[in-house]
């Protein structure tokens, strides 16, 4: 790809209603808007080039929703005992574990390194769902279930998927934790189970583990992922950064787009079949708290975004689809409720396989993308 640069000025504005009935419950309603759709930053033109922050409302295909507000939020939470339990129209996947992972980042930059290693264990997917978590002497085991598609109540009409809860066109995933957080330490090991759901950015053949090209009549494309993430941190801030390691891998089965997966096979016809295919991803962080001046903080990662590391079973290849993503930032926090946190990143490879081979000829690939970026990310907190 030639070399290519653009400047763009966007947004990302949230707006947290908070609600409790009797001081130990909670009640939360977000708003959300913003305006990253049509850049480098959202998830559609270059998805490892994503920000956590690059938010934008889908309204379909072609309609241009930019600068729209809508409810991001909307669930209710509340203990019983050492349980918690939540339900919500909408509530994301991480909105009901007890624990997350990881300390890394203070300040997210790329959206690539805040799944605590592991994408598809932790895909944050977004819908209507409901979990419960147990959690005592920093031990937790968490259970939920979210079906992006949970709204649509026509989940088979015309042969074509339409959403509902608990059917095959939900995109749901089911996720399993168990965790311990220490003073200064943690580490959990959780298990998803997606059906249509995506596995957030990743290489272009890593993309088939999602719902493209389900065909009508079938339970689409399933996933069964295994994350493993733990971190650590110093007692005091000094010289030493916290460190913050996941991995994740991905088992892949269901039906794709015959076309597509057929020429990723090198064949021409019949081959649809992803069952035996395998997906992994892997990311560190460190991060120093008090960088320099009090209050500020530094941080840097590296890592692999899901790559394909095994073809489907008949595919007869062995793919190099290994791709990598850096980033470095620092935060400035200029008062308690405004911090300017400047950002490099790197991203090599992220066509992954496709880039460096073509797999129907086995010649030199044309889509090899390397992408070197910066942003200056200004906060504001109320």
């Amino acid at each position: 790809m030639p070399g290519q640069s653009a400047l763009s000025f966007n947004y990302d504005v949230r707006l947290n209603f908070d609600t409790s009935f009797t001081g130990k419950d909670l009640l939360r309603t977000t708003l959300r808007a913003g305006n990253f759709a049509d850049t480098a930053y959202g998830n559609g033109i270059l998805p490892n080039n994503a920000l956590e922050v690059a938010f934008q409302e889908n309204c379909g295909t072609g309609v241009d929703c930019g600068d729209v507000v809508a409810v991001n939020r909307l669930f209710y939470q509340f203990p019983a005992g050492d349980f918690t339990f939540t339900v919500g129209g909408k509530v994301r996947q991480d909105d009901m574990l007890a624990m997350w992972p990881s300390v890394y980042p203070a300040d997210t930059v790329l959206d690539v390194f805040t799944y605590a290693g592991s994408p598809a264990a932790y895909s944050l997917n977004l819908g209507a769902g409901a979990g419960v978590w147990y959690q005592k002497n920093g031990f937790s085991v968490s259970a939920n279930y979210v079906a992006q598609d949970g709204d649509g109540g026509n989940p088979s009409a015309n042969g074509t998927f339409s959403g509902g809860i608990g059917t095959a066109a939900s995109s749901e995933t089911f996720t399993a934790q168990v965790g311990y957080a220490g003073s200064n330490w943690g580490a959990a090991v959780a298990y998803n189970y997606g059906n249509g759901s995506s596995i957030p950015a990743g290489t272009p053949l890593a993309s088939l583990g999602n719902n493209n090209g389900v065909t009508a009549g079938t339970d689409g494309i399933r996933t069964n992922t295994v994350g493993l993430s733990a971190y650590w941190q110093p007692s005091n801030a000094n010289w030493i950064p916290s460190i913050s390691a996941g991995w994740g891998i991905t088992g892949v089965s269901g039906t794709a787009s015959g076309t597509a997966l057929s020429a990723l096979a090198g064949r021409t016809t019949g081959f649809s079949n992803l069952s035996g295919g395998r997906i992994q991803s892997w990311t560190v962080g460190l991060q120093w708290a008090d960088a320099f001046i009090k209050g500020n903080a530094a941080g840097m990662a590296v890592g692999q975004t899901p790559f394909v590391t095994a073809l489907p079973t008949g595919a007869g290849r062995t793919p190099n689809d290994g791709n990598y993503a850096w980033e470095w930032w620092y935060k400035f926090q200029v008062t308690d409720n405004i911090s300017v946190t400047p950002a490099l990143y790197y991203l090599s490879q992220t066509a992954g396989w496709l880039g460096k081979s073509n797999p129907v000829t086995g010649g030199t690939g044309n889509l090899t993308v390397n992408n070197f970026g910066g942003v200056i990310k200004t906060t504001f907190k109320f």
